[in-house]
Formats: structure tokens, C-alpha cells, sequence
């Protein structure tokens, strides 16, 4: 037996990595997160251009009807009050974003017919409102005559507001030329106001200029819109009689904070309680 007969027998086995090696899927994951992220946004936006005001108060409320706080929206606790960003046109419809909120003014204790009476009229006047922005069914008004439309029951009665907005406007230009939309409003109203006897107050209102002009139309004009509000309620079938007041408010009493903002450009149509 030879010396090296009893040497160890050393062998070496070298680690072959194929493919670079294993990293781990996490970036899958976050990738398809990324993605669903992504794809829930623009759904969101084409949603939100795609529906009017009502609808989307409509969706707010489905998903929080449990806390009750104002009686257009199903409210929540949030700083909005169940009302989202939207506040030049969605707060105002709850009497949170004018100027003067109003509120319905509890009768005083007396008569039991008188409060009867009160009470009659004050539900019939929301029914009218749930019918005009369509918040029990279908709408006899189209989408694009929604968006222009807010509402608010006050002690006066039922406020319907129809508004500019910022990319189409009710009137053309500087003049008391209706645009189309409006007409289809002023028909529908007729329609509704006929199942009531309420009388009506038309006022007419408008932003301010943002710089003072010696020849300033704004009472000439806001009094020619109502009055050719007037004038359109009274040929979808309104009777004239009922027609209490007409008002041009010139630019004095804004609806939103900025006097100058297209919201203010508006007419008010206003359903009078019979009972004041």
C-alpha cells in the first residue's frame, strides 16, 4: 500500500444559477394595484362628467342613509354634511351655500285646522320638488336642463333656481334671449305649477361686472329676463293671474361668495305658500 492511498477524497460542487436568480413577485402586486388604481380613477371622472348634480347626490345618499341631517341629502358626519366639493351648485340646493339661508319657520301654537292647513301646503310643495328633480323616479326633464336646476323650501315657499353654468348659459350674451334649455324649463314648470294653486314670483338676477360701468344695464336686464321667464311660463299654460311678482334684482343678491361667478346669473321661480 502505497502513501497516498489513504488521502481524502475532496469534492468541489459549484451552484449554477439559472435565469439570474429569483427576486421575489412583489412588484407584480403593486403593479396590478398601480393599475386597478388607475383605471378606478378615470371611471370616477368619466362618471362624474357623465352625471347631473341630482344623480350624484342620489349616490352619495345611497351609501349613507343612515344619518339623516338635512332633508335633500342623506347626510353623514363630514365636514359637507353628506354634500361633496361641488358647493357653488350642490351646497346651495341645501340652503348651505347662499348668501341668506333660509329656513322653514315652524307656525306658531294655535288653530289645529290652521296647522292642518300649513302642513298640507308645505308637503305639497315638496312633493313638487321630489317630482321636478326627479328624486322619486324619472325625470320629466332632460339631463342637461337638470344641471341648470337647485331647489330650497323656505318660509316663502318652494325657490327653484335656474342658474348659468359655466359652459352654457341661460340667456344669450348681454340680452333677455332665452336659449333653448331655458324654454324646456319654463314648460315643465307650467306643467308641474298646475297641479297646485299656489301663486308665483319670478325674480331675475346677475353677477356683477368686474369693472363699474357709467351705463350699467344690470335693472334693465335681470327685469327683462323674468320677465321673458314670465312670458314663456304663461305659454306653456300657466294662468296669468297667478303670477304675484315680478322683480329684477340687478346684481345685488348674489348666490355665491364671488359676485362676479356665472352662478349668479340666474332666474328664481318661486312657488308661493298660500298660507302666508
Amino acid at each position: 500500500m502505497t502513501a497516498g492511498t489513504n488521502a481524502p477524497t475532496i469534492i468541489k460542487r459549484k451552484k449554477v444559477i439559472a435565469g439570474g436568480g429569483h427576486h421575489g413577485g412583489a412588484w407584480k402586486v403593486a403593479y396590478a394595484d398601480f393599475v386597478t388604481a388607475m383605471m378606478a380613477f378615470f371611471m370616477l371622472m368619466w362618471l362624474l362628467n357623465a352625471t347631473t348634480e341630482q344623480k350624484r347626490k342620489g349616490l352619495a345618499d345611497y351609501f349613507s342613509p343612515s344619518i339623516a341631517v338635512n332633508r335633500v341629502s342623506g347626510g353623514g358626519s363630514g365636514a359637507f354634511g353628506g354634500d361633496n366639493m361641488f358647493t357653488q351648485e350642490a351646497l346651495a340646493q341645501s340652503g348651505a351655500g347662499v348668501v341668506r339661508p333660509a329656513i322653514m319657520a315652524m307656525p306658531p301654537p294655535g288653530d289645529a285646522e290652521v296647522d292642518a292647513v300649513i302642513a298640507a301646503q308645505v308637503a305639497a310643495l315638496r312633493d313638487l320638488e321630489e317630482v321636478l328633480l326627479a328624486q322619486g323616479g324619472e325625470s320629466m326633464l332632460s339631463d342637461q336642463a337638470l344641471r341648470h336646476i337647485i331647489t330650497r323650501l323656505t318660509d316663502e315657499g318652494l325657490i327653484i333656481e335656474i342658474f348659468d353654468l359655466p359652459d352654457v348659459a341661460l340667456f344669450e350674451g348681454d340680452t333677455a334671449i332665452a336659449n333653448p334649455v331655458v324654454a324646456e324649463i319654463a314648460a315643465i314648470l307650467a306643467r308641474l305649477f298646475a297641479a297646485v294653486s299656489n301663486t308665483v314670483v319670478v325674480e331675475g338676477h346677475l353677477s356683477a361686472k368686474p369693472i363699474l360701468q357709467v351705463d350699467n344695464p344690470i335693472w334693465d336686464l335681470s327685469t327683462a329676463r323674468a320677465a321673458q321667464m314670465r312670458l314663456m311660463l304663461e305659454t306653456g299654460g300657466l294662468d296669468p293671474r297667478r303670477i304675484m311678482r315680478l322683480t329684477g334684482a340687478g346684481d345685488r343678491d348674489p348666490a355665491v361668495g364671488d359676485p362676479t361667478a356665472p352662478r349668479n346669473n340666474r332666474i328664481e321661480v318661486i312657488l308661493l305658500r298660500s298660507d302666508i
